[in-house]
Order: structure tokens, then C-alpha cells, then sequence
């Protein structure tokens, strides 16, 4: 069942990410905007969500809906081999500062969202369960 989940996630994720990238295609030229904004939305939802919906979260989830959302939704939306390629393209083009640029934003928003969207979370969790939250993050 679980690979249902994640197939229908997976299918979802896909959908939001082509409807973004059609609606960013007249900013996104020279540079992948909608790429970013995608990573970043991604980042920020997986880091919410999972930390809201760990069996110590405010909202625990089975793991069919952390599936879903995490791993299909998330998987599927998020487009790290469409920036690498990207990026390997404003390279090959010679635009290494756009490359650079690229590489800089998406890495260093990406990791803010996850953190932005862990400590939203985490503020709505009572404190003795943030205790447990990076064991079982790791562990589960």
C-alpha cells in the first residue's frame, strides 16, 4: 500500500511542479527561477511536515502520509536533477557567475526552508516532545 502512496504523491508532485514551471517561464529566462521556487517550497514543506507529523510531533501521521507527502509529493515536486542539469547548462554556456548563482540560492534557501519550516513546526509541539525529535528523525 505504501508504494500506492508514493506513486500518487510522486504523480502530484509532478503536476504542482510543470503548473510552477509554466507559470514562472517569462522570469525564468537566463536563469531558473521556477527551479528555485520549487526547491524551496519543497524544502520548506518537508521540513514542516515531518517535523509536525513525527510520533512525537504535534500532529503524529502514519508513515503512509509521511510517505505520500514526504516521499511522493515532495520527491516528485522538488527538481534537484532538473537544477543540476541546469546548472551544468549555464556552465557549459559559459555563465559561471549565473552557475555560481544558482548553486549559491537554491543550496542555501533550500536548507533555510528546511530549517524555517522545522522551527515553525517545532513551535507548535509541546517541549518534552522536541527532546525526542532528533533522535526519532534520524532513527525512524
Amino acid at each position: 500500500m505504501s508504494y500506492l502512496w508514493v506513486t500518487i504523491g510522486s504523480a502530484l508532485g509532478g503536476l504542482l511542479r510543470y503548473t510552477i514551471t509554466r507559470l514562472t517561464l517569462t522570469c525564468s529566462i537566463g536563469f531558473p527561477f521556477g527551479t528555485v521556487l520549487i526547491n524551496v517550497l519543497g524544502s520548506f514543506v518537508i521540513g514542516y511536515f515531518g517535523t509536525l507529523t513525527l510520533q512525537s510531533g504535534r500532529f503524529p501521521a502514519s508513515d503512509n502520509l509521511r510517505l505520500f507527502v514526504m516521499v511522493g509529493i515532495c520527491g516528485g515536486f522538488t527538481t534537484f536533477s532538473s537544477f543540476s542539469l541546469q546548472t551544468f547548462d549555464l556552465m557549459r554556456s559559459g555563465a559561471w557567475g549565473r552557475a555560481l548563482a544558482n548553486v549559491l540560492l537554491s543550496v542555501v534557501l533550500c536548507v533555510a526552508s528546511v530549517a524555517a519550516g522545522h522551527i515553525l513546526a517545532q513551535r507548535s509541539t509541546p517541549a518534552q516532545a522536541i527532546a525526542e525529535t532528533a533522535q526519532e528523525e534520524y532513527t525512524g
